[in-house]
């Protein structure tokens, strides 16, 4: 387990970029993501840059790294990655002798255009929410809305790489075959019941040779980090489609990660152990573990906001949907994912990325898409301004914003992932 805390998790460190001193600031140095970027407008070649404050150093132009291909930095140990960060740390810090030079590299994450943060080869995606599966299931199984295998084996399935975009993403309007319940015969047409899918995506790090599966004591050494991530899903498509195969083309259209991936070590604060109720049937052996028990799961809090093309056009901001937590939501630890993805030798390579599917808590409040919200669209959520939504509408602008405290620790953030739905 990736848990030691060290002196790049001080709560008395202070940076010499001062924005990431603010309070509520979601890059302190305690977090230090990495991502992609360039100049916006520039053309010029991606760059891996590290978010301090409202700024990003320069990974490359400050020695850092020897390329800036993300994959191969991902790609290092975790002993690598370990020094790289007490490197920056030490770097960042008010008073270190590198500042003059450093501040050469920095420049504004507003002047910035973000990229996908790796090239992801494989994209997987879990269904990790108990509360999600359960609140979903109602609709189509009211008497047996989990299936047998859903408490013994973490499921997932293998979705579409090339259509996950970066944060601003517009997401243009699916089209699909749908069949209505009275109708004799399916049609071809846009989808009318649009939804978000609240995730984390976890970043695979080093790979694992086919035909050797990854240990469940091992299996965080092999993750990266995490970012926001919207799984957009288009249900009334999903609805006729995916019997018996799964989900096809509603959600192959888009995806949408977060800029900023937030490393497995900047997480070691926010560690939580690993529950599951006594009724339920506890982990086999290759998904447990004394270490996962012990703080396998993280605490992270999600939240959904909603801004209508008419709350844009009125100057009104974005208003909450739903917040929850991952140690609310989710059943299953990134660990365990690591270790079923691998367990029949599936090898996985740096970059590849894991969904944990929809993430919702316990209660209404909590869920994670409006699928849930609505009751499957019978009953509309009422915005402050008059409006209604059953499903997402053209114009509507969703967000998605996660961030990490808890006494004694200094709050570290995701960022945020938005998408807009075109026509």
């Amino acid at each position: 387990m990736t848990t030691t805390l060290d002196a790049t998790h001080g709560t008395h460190l202070r940076s010499w970029v001062a924005s990431a001193n603010t309070a509520g600031c979601d890059f302190p140095i305690q977090n230090l993501p990495f991502g992609r970027y360039r100049k916006a407008g520039s053309g010029d070649a991606l760059r891996i840059g590290v978010a301090i404050g409202d700024q990003i150093l320069d990974l490359q132009a400050v020695g850092l790294t020897a390329s800036n291909d993300m994959n191969a930095l991902m790609a290092a140990s975790p002993a690598e990655r370990m020094t790289l960060r007490q490197k920056l740390s030490e770097g960042l810090r008010e008073g270190s002798p590198q500042q003059a030079a450093w501040s050469q590299a920095l420049s504004p994450q507003a002047d910035a255009e973000m990229a996908v943060p790796c090239q992801i080869g494989d994209y997987t995606d879990f269904y990790t929410s108990v509360h999600h599966a359960t609140t979903v299931g109602k609709q189509f199984r009211p008497d047996n809305p989990l299936l047998p295998n859903y408490k013994w084996v973490p499921i997932g399935y293998h979705g579409r790489a090339s259509s996950i975009g970066i944060s601003g993403q517009r997401v243009k309007r699916p089209q699909g075959q749908t069949k209505a319940p009275e109708a004799a015969a399916p049609v071809l047409g846009p989808c009318k019941r649009l939804d978000y899918e609240l995730e984390l995506g976890w970043f695979i790090g080093q790979g694992n040779a086919q035909g050797e599966p990854i240990s469940i004591g091992q299996a965080e050494q092999h993750l990266f980090g995490v970012a926001l991530f919207n799984d957009w899903s288009a249900r009334d498509i999903q609805g006729w489609e995916y019997q018996p195969l799964g989900p096809f083309l509603s959600k192959n259209f888009a995806s949408t990660l977060s800029p900023w991936v937030v490393t497995m070590e900047a997480l070691a604060p926010f560690r939580a152990p690993f529950e599951r109720d006594a009724a339920d049937p506890q982990p086999l052996p290759y998904l447990d573990s004394p270490g996962n028990r012990a703080q396998g799961a993280f605490t992270i809090a999600l939240e959904v906001l909603l801004q209508t093309a008419r709350m844009r056009e009125a100057g009104e901001p974005a208003v909450r949907l739903a917040l929850t937590n991952t140690q609310r939501a989710a059943y299953w630890t990134p660990a365990q994912l690591v270790a079923h993805h691998t367990v029949n030798g599936c090898n996985l390579q740096p970059g590849d990325l894991m969904g944990s599917g929809t993430l919702s808590g316990p209660e209404a409040s909590e869920a994670g898409s409006l699928l849930e919200l609505t009751g499957g669209g019978k009953q509309p959520v009422t915005l402050p301004n008059g409006e209604q939504r059953s499903f997402l509408e053209d114009g509507d602008t969703l967000i998605l914003k996660g961030w990490c405290e808890r006494e004694g620790a200094v709050r570290i953030g995701l960022g945020e992932v938005s998408g807009t739905i075109v026509a």
